[in-house]
């Protein structure tokens, strides 16, 4: 069974802890907004559609629990705290897109006329919970497609080898994954000999996060260390390399976890197809170039100490930026 970072039934959500991986499972009960905004800011959360769907869940259960006479004070609570979620990790354009889709949801609700407070209630918070569906059924097409777009260029039969970055899986989605979705399918149908899948420094989501989902699985796989991409792609005979996206701008170009872009140019030198795995969530066709793209930058201390602990001598200056995923 895939593994399930998001628990939501009846009103209840709980989120599994990231950053106790792999040591720890441990989940943490979310029983509004503000819980939601911590998760995503201290990456207890991370990945672009599942910052979405957890900090428009954690609204869905703040109101959910709250009674409304008029119609506009409902609608003033959800834009206000929708505006509040984005701040949380604003380079994640997947939270600002269910924002606006929420936002013009909940004005046409306001202004109908036949729709009452409560109704108007039950109504967005159903439309929150179908898009938790919706994510889980676009990871099974975007799985699915990608795996027949590697095995596209593949002889019939052949066993592939696919390298990915940081974790795009059940843990940065709301189930299934995006990139690692791919790999699950090409598992699934029995033509996947291995997945690498680099640490990803300086948060190792890939060593913690995706080797632990690897592992869940049983699937075939093997960490590299990241500065072993290239010799990997001279020597290992990588068919495909699969990634997610925190944003792609109207052009193409896309946002992702640090390391990306140096993986992609190293590709394009070995001839190995590269993809990028996403939802048409991540794509802000308001961006019109990735130059255009707000890049998030991270505390300095996330690449200088591990569990608390200095590993970089002091007095350095340290020029550390880290797209969220």
């Amino acid at each position: 069974m895939t593994l399930q970072a998001i628990k939501y039934e009846n009103g209840t959500l709980e989120v599994l802890d990231q950053l106790l991986l792999p040591k720890e499972s441990k989940y943490i009960p979310i029983l509004g907004v503000e819980d939601g905004w911590k998760v995503i800011n201290k990456m207890q959360v991370r990945g672009a559609p599942a910052i979405a769907i957890v900090g428009c869940l954690s609204l869905a259960v703040e109101i959910s629990k709250e009674e409304f006479e008029k119609k506009k004070a409902l609608r003033r609570e959800v834009e206000g705290k929708l505006n509040y979620l984005i701040s949380a990790r604003p380079t994640a354009v997947n939270m600002k897109q269910a924002a606006d889709h929420l936002i013009s949801y909940i004005n046409s609700l306001d202004n109908d006329e036949s729709v009452s407070a409560q109704e108007m209630q039950a109504r967005f918070v159903a439309a929150i919970e179908a898009m938790l569906e919706k994510d889980i059924s676009d990871n099974r097409s975007i799985g699915e497609f990608g795996a027949k777009a590697v095995l596209n260029n593949v002889t019939d039969g052949e066993q592939v080898r696919i390298l990915t970055h940081c974790n795009t899986g059940s843990l940065a989605t709301a189930y299934f994954g995006t990139a690692l979705g791919v790999v699950r399918c090409l598992h699934s149908a029995s033509r996947l000999e291995n997945c690498y899948f680099t640490e990803t420094r300086p948060y190792n989501q890939g060593a913690r996060l995706t080797a632990y989902e690897l592992v869940h699985d049983k699937i075939p796989s093997t960490l590299v260390c990241d500065s072993t991409v290239a010799y990997l792609m001279k020597t290992a005979q990588i068919n495909a390399v699969v990634v997610g996206a925190d944003r792609v701008a109207a052009n193409g170009d896309t946002a992702n976890k640090i390391g990306t872009y140096q993986i992609a140019v190293v590709a394009r030198h070995h001839e190995v197809p590269f993809y990028v795995a996403a939802p048409l969530t991540s794509i802000d066709f308001n961006v019109n170039t990735g130059d255009n793209i707000v890049i998030e930058e991270r505390p300095q201390v996330e690449m200088t100490h591990i569990n608390n602990i200095r590993i970089a001598s002091p007095g350095n200056i340290f020029f550390f930026f880290l797209i969220i995923n």
